[in-house]
């Protein structure tokens, strides 16, 4: 035998597939046998695969993933069925990948795996075809037929399929392999293709391949039905733009103008009145230019024809002269609104200096305070003191960005910010422009309304704000920004450093009576068609519906209310009942009902273990009573009452306080052990927290300590400390307006706060006894009653088991 013969022996048995194989994952393709493809290997037991079938005889076994994203699959995350192949040549990539080219050989399928590590071995066998004969023999010949013709079809069609695999196909006549081979240039997916390679039945296997190409063919046909009619339609296009260039020329020659130019011209002429910045009409003279090229139907023409309206529209050199009349500004303010003296004095200093220096930054001010006292219609009366036009804008939920910097001239329906729109209606530079409720801007994926701001407002940046629609700077410098908020608290600090801030508290009883009489009940009479030979209010009812009907800081309510009763007056008088309407509080049940608020009351008498604090909410100050008690049981403290973090450490503060200081209020060591103490702040539904409530838990639970009651006259607020101090607290005016509208005339505050006090009107403060405390034990002298033999309110003497034997006096602290 000669060397050649032996070499052939060699490769026919190199050629015979063995039964045990390492397994290739394949991700978005199914290999057919025959198939010479070359694959990209990145992952590490996959390269770990191909290295082992090099060392051995170059077989290895193609088997496509069932789930495509899975990185490590294990024998259950590929197909059942793959196909035998021999790698002919591999390279090794510089990324660390490894490019391999292979032959599928045949069918194989996965009989069981033997290791998963350091790659995927499985033990295979071969699958032999079923082939057809007799009646079936001839279907087949047919179906082969019909096959190659419809794959002839498919190329003419534009099927991207190389004249070699069409050359192949026509002389290639097992039908198997025709199968496979169409099958392969059909870009099926991959359930599809491993049906294919799935199918062993040979006629099965070609049929359902020729139901596939047919499909193909049909999709083929459509999408050239679909490509000759966009040719004809840009052929079509193509056609009248060449006749309106032709009309064009001859509209020319007849000396006729176009639409197009008379447009332009129109835009330059408005464009040399708005007055703009050189640099802005520089890019508005260079979109004109550009406008006068395009065509007229284009999309693009639409876009920039927008744009070109918004510019020359924009006040870019219009403004309002201000009313430099002092005076008279004053008195605009005065009829508008009642009180608000600070923020009136503001405007007027504002006003002062405009007139001595022509050119100023307006100022960024931010009214803050509850709903209803006024802040936006105090908006209104500057710009009308101002002599200015006034715009306002709600900011309240917004979260997009794109509404304060507006969207770029690219996306379809872009318009420019708010900021731009408003100025824009106001036709002027200088309005007063109000921007509401900035403490609920939220923010999300699409950016932060807040940093947005930064820019608009801030008077050292606003003069060249730059709108994304507009792309060029506007000034905005002259503009006088008004914020609203309720709370301070949810505004993004860098925006609420940029703001000086005013803070309008709620109105008291005399306030608001004032406020019905001067405005809301004209108002109401003017919008009811009524008159004062109709209705008359007395003020005993307007106190009425002030204390029995609302409970505000605001006036929205008292408005509605007194709406309510000129609504059924207006009824009256249009039913012909023409007498007079005398309002009192006898008859404001019969227009309003029964009364829905009840008023705060203080305690109807001294009692152990509740105090009277003061606590202040959005929407103004409130009375809050602290409740203690406590039973035998192992020290334990209960807090109850929906109270917040920081109130709950204000209690915890308050009972060390008391247990360090014992001794000097006269409780026994060892009664803290004994008992445990339960908090209790009412309306346990409300949430509460803060700090200021810590003086008025410490008298509670010292009161049940040492059975001393405390004084119902007295109201208390404070944050306290483990030593004993009384630190500064906030909304001191609400609580102090709330002290009033319950009848409570003794307040305690922190001494901290004297400052806050000073700046409170003296009318608010007429009729109150303030005490100014620097410590608990102050606190507790003016709200704890002397030592008595007291029973508490659960029927037990509360004294003599708190004091120590060896005083023979009550503890005078």
């Amino acid at each position: 035998m000669s060397d050649e013969d032996n070499r052939d022996e060699r490769d026919d048995e190199s050629m015979k597939i063995p039964e045990t194989l390492p397994i290739l994952p394949l991700r978005d393709i199914v290999i057919f046998p025959f198939m010479i493809v070359p694959l990209y290997v990145s992952r590490e037991r996959s390269i770990r695969a191909v290295d082992a079938a090099l060392a051995d005889n170059r077989m290895i076994l193609l088997a496509t993933q069932k789930r495509q994203e899975d990185e490590e699959p294990g024998p259950d995350d590929v197909y059942g069925v793959g196909t035998a192949a021999i790698i002919m040549r591999m390279l090794k990539l510089p990324d660390g990948r490894i490019r391999v080219l292979v032959q599928g050989m045949a069918r194989a399928r996965v009989l069981a795996s033997e290791t998963t590590e350091p790659y995927m071995r499985a033990r295979i066998e071969t699958v032999a075809e079923v082939e057809a004969s007799g009646p079936e023999g001839i279907e087949l010949e047919a179906l082969t037929r019909n096959v190659k013709g419809s794959l002839e079809k498919a190329a003419s069609l534009g099927k991207p399929i190389s004249p070699e695999v069409i050359v192949i196909a026509t002389n290639m006549e097992d039908p198997g392999r025709l199968a496979d081979l169409v099958a392969s240039n059909l870009d099926l997916k991959v359930e599809s293709a491993q049906e294919i390679l799935e199918t062993v039945d040979t006629r099965k296997r070609l049929h359902r391949v020729y139901e596939m190409l047919t499909k193909e063919l049909e999709l083929l046909i459509v999408q050239q039905e679909i490509s000759t009619q966009a040719k004809g339609e840009m052929e079509r296009t193509q056609r009248e733009y060449f006749l309106r260039q032709q009309i064009k020329a001859i509209q020319s020659e007849l000396g006729e103008g176009n639409e197009m130019s008379e447009e332009i011209s129109s835009l330059r002429e408005k464009a040399e009145k708005a007055r703009m910045p050189r640099s802005v009409r520089e890019e508005l003279d260079r979109q004109l230019k550009k406008l006068e090229r395009m065509h007229p139907d284009s999309a693009e023409t639409a876009t920039l024809r927008n744009w070109l309206d918004w510019m020359v529209s924009l006040p870019w050199g219009r403004s309002t002269k201000d009313n430099l009349d002092l005076t008279a500004a004053q008195r605009i303010l005065d009829e508008d609104h009642y009180g608000l003296e600070k923020v009136k004095e503001r405007i007027i200093e504002y006003l002062a200096v405009r007139k001595l220096k022509n050119k100023m930054k307006g100022p960024l001010l931010c009214f803050v305070g509850p709903p209803g006292v006024g802040k936006t219609s105090l908006g209104r009366s500057i710009a009308r003191a101002l002599g200015r036009k006034f715009v306002r804008l709600s900011l309240g939920g917004v979260k997009d960005e794109a509404e304060i910097r507006g969207h770029r001239r690219t996306y379809v329906g872009a318009m420019p910010g708010r900021i731009i729109q408003g100025i824009h209606q106001a036709n002027s530079n200088n309005p007063v422009f109000m921007v509401d409720e900035v403490d609920k801007i939220g923010a999300d994926y699409r950016g932060d309304p807040s940093s947005a701001l930064l820019e608009v407002l801030d008077p050292e940046q606003n003069n060249t704000f730059r709108d994304h629609y507009l792309g060029v700077p506007f000034d905005l410098s002259r503009v006088m920004f008004i914020c609203t908020a309720n709370l301070t608290d949810t505004i993004q600090p860098a925006f609420l450093d940029r703001m000086e801030v005013i803070r309008l508290s709620g109105y008291i009883e005399e306030e608001k009576v004032g406020i019905a009489r001067r405005h809301i009940i004209p108002k109401q009479l003017t919008e009811h068609g009524l008159t004062g030979e109709h209705i008359v209010f007395t003020d005993k009812a307007i106190r009425a519906i002030i204390g029995g009907y609302t409970r505000e800081a605001g006036l929205r309510n008292m408005e509605r209310e007194i709406a309510a009763v000129t609504r059924k007056t207006a009824r009256r008088v249009a039913e012909g009942k023409a007498s007079q309407s005398k309002i009192t509080p006898a008859s404001l049940k019969r227009y309003l009902g029964a009364p829905k608020v009840l008023p705060d009351e203080i305690l109807k008498k001294d009692a152990v273990g509740i105090a009277t604090g003061l606590a202040w909410t959005a929407t103004g100050g409130d009375v809050l009573f602290v409740e203690a008690t406590s039973m035998k049981g192992k020290g334990r403290l209960t807090l109850t009452g929906s109270l917040g973090d920081v109130m709950k450490e204000s209690a915890q503060a308050a009972l060390s306080y008391a247990r360090t200081h014992s001794r000097k209020y006269g409780i026994r060591d060892e009664y803290f052990a004994a008992h445990d103490i339960h908090v209790h702040v009412p309306e346990g539904a409300i949430p509460k927290d803060g700090p200021s409530a810590g003086v008025t838990i410490a008298a509670a639970m010292i009161s049940i300590f040492t059975g001393r009651p405390i004084r119902r006259s007295v109201a208390m607020t404070g944050e306290i400390t483990l030593r004993g101090n009384v630190l500064r607290i906030g909304g001191l005016k609400e609580k102090l307006l709330a002290a009033r509208r319950a009848g409570i005339r003794q307040i305690i505050c922190p001494s901290l706060n004297r400052n806050d006090l000073e700046e409170i009107p003296g009318h608010l403060k007429r009729g109150l006894e303030l005490h100014l405390v620097e410590d608990v034990e102050r606190v507790l002298a003016l709200a704890l009653e002397p030592h008595a033999e007291t029973r508490s309110s659960h029927g037990r003497v509360a004294a003599r088991p708190f004091v120590h034997r060896s005083r023979s006096k009550p503890i005078n602290v």
